[in-house]
């Protein structure tokens, strides 16, 4: 397969939607096994994979009860490039059809990327990266990609065509603020240039967020991060904050 044919199943991982909600879990394993094929591993094994996925899952996907890697690791199977090995024999979820948690773990499954997807990434050293930044774009804001990408040790050394964001919005945006942060009030300047101070996509650019100022408000660096995260969100004009945020120093609930 040609490197656009693999590129094209990438794009087109089937990804859970409900509304503006999208689940992270298969984008978040694919990075994974970036990272681990990057580092030599070509074949992870689900005990390994659990542990390490759940923690991903719980810092850069929504809030849930919850968390499932088993899901993404049996499913990515559909999309063409991973491969599981497995017994045939596996015992299925009730109502399911994905062997239960425990039978990936007591049979020590393990997967890999599917043979086409490997081949591709052996001839070609660069794909690895081009892959990760456009998932990256696909299903993350822009101001987690850095932490992503060291949660799970990947390098990235090309760049590919992102999709056109407008340059006004965020000077739209700042001047219909008064360019202070809408959270906390911060202004600071140098000389008549705004410093640390984002216009975020209230619905993310990735999730084809317009921009328009009505999808956006001002906010500093770190409440833009906090944002993106899930610790507080905004709903017809109130901002909410999750139940899972908390702290002792530098938060205050509104």
């Amino acid at each position: 397969m040609t490197d656009v044919a693999i590129l094209g199943r990438f794009d087109d991982l089937g990804i859970w939607k409900q509304g503006d909600q999208r689940a992270p879990h298969k984008p978040l394993l694919v990075l994974y096994a970036l990272g681990r094929w990057q580092a030599g591993q070509k074949e992870v094994g689900f005990r390994q994979v659990e542990p390490d996925l759940t923690l991903l899952l719980r810092e850069f996907g929504p809030s849930r009860k919850s968390d499932h890697p088993e899901q993404p690791f049996w499913r990515l199977q559909r999309d063409g490039v991973w491969t599981v090995h497995a017994p045939a024999d596996l015992a299925l979820k009730t109502c399911d059809d994905i062997p239960r948690i425990g039978e990936l773990r007591s049979h020590d499954v393990r997967a890999e990327f599917s043979p086409e997807v490997q081949t591709a990434l052996s001839s070609d050293p660069g794909l690895a990266a081009v892959i990760a930044a456009r998932i990256l774009e696909r299903h993350f804001p822009e101001s987690l990609h850095p932490d992503i990408l060291n949660a799970v040790g990947l390098t990235l050394e090309t760049t590919v065509t992102k999709r056109k964001r407008d340059p006004a919005f965020r000077q739209r945006v700042l001047k219909a603020y008064e360019y202070r942060c809408a959270v906390c009030g911060f202004d600071v300047r140098l000389g008549s240039v705004s410093i640390a101070l984002d216009a975020a996509h209230i619905r993310w650019h990735q999730a084809g967020g317009p921009e328009t100022e009505d999808n956006g408000f001002a906010l500093c660096v770190l409440h833009h991060q906090a944002f993106d995260l899930g610790a507080f969100t905004v709903r017809e004009g109130v901002l909410l904050v999750s139940d899972q945020a908390n702290g002792t120093s530098g938060f205050q609930e509104p």
